[in-house]
């Protein structure tokens, strides 16, 4: 994709993640066996030939640098263009309160000194993997300021309550962009990305900061719908609304479905992340394994069944682990139960402790937690 730079943006409500996001951004929780969340967009972008790409993190960025670095899994390394990293440069209090915007209006040096004349932005919210050298010949085609990307859904049971849903003109032009309330079965769904010529959102960045009118960059974007030509173009695969700690559970579990797996990690490019080199997982005499995703360097001697295991767990002798997602280098005892829970990097859970939430809560635990069974006591 010639003259289109990509913008990531990290700064999303993550109250409702609980302790998973205690100390890291919603777009680096760990998704899939051994990828963060923000990977798929990452490699959605690269997949395309898009080697100019800012990063606006929030303000909790450690996890972010160890992940991202300096972009080479993604081939980002380089001289000229790459990856870059945007930290916060203010305090919010101190500048009116403006959430995102500020940080984007902060940077505005680098829109400047980039040289592609369009940009792709994504919000991580919504998980989706775009065939976006469609999208962005129908943004060029059609001479947009803005393409947003939608997908038609049929929402009979509230899936997508309170995401954003696109309203059109019979031109097929954006009217508007609202929260959907389940007035509808089928709209159009907003999913979080969109082209836009990089003057433009300058230009709306600029005027949202002067007036006043808008904290958050989504806001100062929208708010052009009147003034510029906003058109959309349809997705017509999977998407997965990641807003609450039950939608990444049930996210990470629908990748035990090989059709949605296929679709999240192979088609529109493959998905790229942060080397890490571990030996095969070994699998002891007592290890039972059923429809589950395992990553590299575990141990196994007990009994995993619908479940995603990341690097480096070790499960003891009879264990039994289904229906949940281990984290990173966690530890699972002998004789342990782990049934709809979600355990979180370098969790260590005792010989005979049993952790058992249910499907519409999953229990989580925090990172580095030590689960005994004196303490459950």
């Amino acid at each position: 994709m010639d003259n289109c730079m990509g913008i990531i943006d990290f700064n999303n409500i993550e109250e409702n993640f609980g302790k998973l996001c205690k100390s890291r951004p919603m777009a680096m929780l760990p998704f899939g066996g051994r990828y963060r969340l923000a990977d798929f967009f990452l490699s959605n972008m690269v997949d395309h030939d898009i080697n100019n790409i800012g990063v606006f993190t929030g303000t909790k960025i450690r996890s972010v640098m160890d992940h991202m670095g300096s972009g080479k899994p993604w081939d980002l390394n380089r001289r000229f263009k790459g990856l870059f990293i945007f930290p916060p440069l203010f305090d919010e209090e101190k500048n009116g309160g403006y959430g995102d915007l500020q940080q984007f209006f902060n940077n505005d040096e680098f829109f400047a000194r980039s040289t592609e004349d369009n940009i792709f932005l994504s919000n991580t919210n919504m998980l989706v993997k775009i065939d976006m050298e469609r999208a962005y010949k129908h943004f060029k085609e059609t001479d947009a300021d803005v393409t947003l990307i939608c997908k038609r859904v049929k929402d009979p049971n509230g899936k997508f309550i309170n995401c954003e849903k696109i309203k059109k003109d019979d031109n097929g032009c954006v009217k508007s962009v609202g929260a959907n309330l389940g007035t509808e079965e089928e709209f159009d769904l907003y999913v979080g990305s969109l082209f836009i010529k990089k003057e433009v959102y300058r230009q709306l960045v600029r005027e949202a900061i002067e007036e006043g009118n808008a904290r958050y960059l989504r806001d100062a974007l929208l708010r052009g719908i009147n003034k510029y030509k906003f058109n959309c173009f349809e997705h017509v695969g999977h998407i997965e609304s990641i807003r609450n700690v039950k939608n990444y559970f049930d996210a990470n579990m629908n990748l035990l479905e090989p059709e949605i797996y296929n679709e999240m990690f192979f088609k529109y490019g493959i998905v790229y992340t942060k080397n890490q080199d571990e030996p095969s997982t070994f699998y002891k005499e007592n290890a039972v394994v059923k429809n589950s995703l395992i990553a590299n360097g575990c141990t196994l001697d007990g009994s995993v069944q619908n479940s995603i295991l990341f690097r480096g767990v070790k499960i003891g002798k009879n264990a039994i682990v289904k229906n949940s997602v281990i984290m990173q280098k966690t530890v699972i005892g002998e004789n342990a139960v782990i049934v709809n829970a979600i355990l979180d990097k370098y969790v260590t859970v005792e010989d005979g402790v049993e952790i058992i939430g249910n499907h519409t809560v999953p229990y989580v635990v925090e990172k580095d937690m030590v689960i005994s069974k004196e303490a459950q006591r």
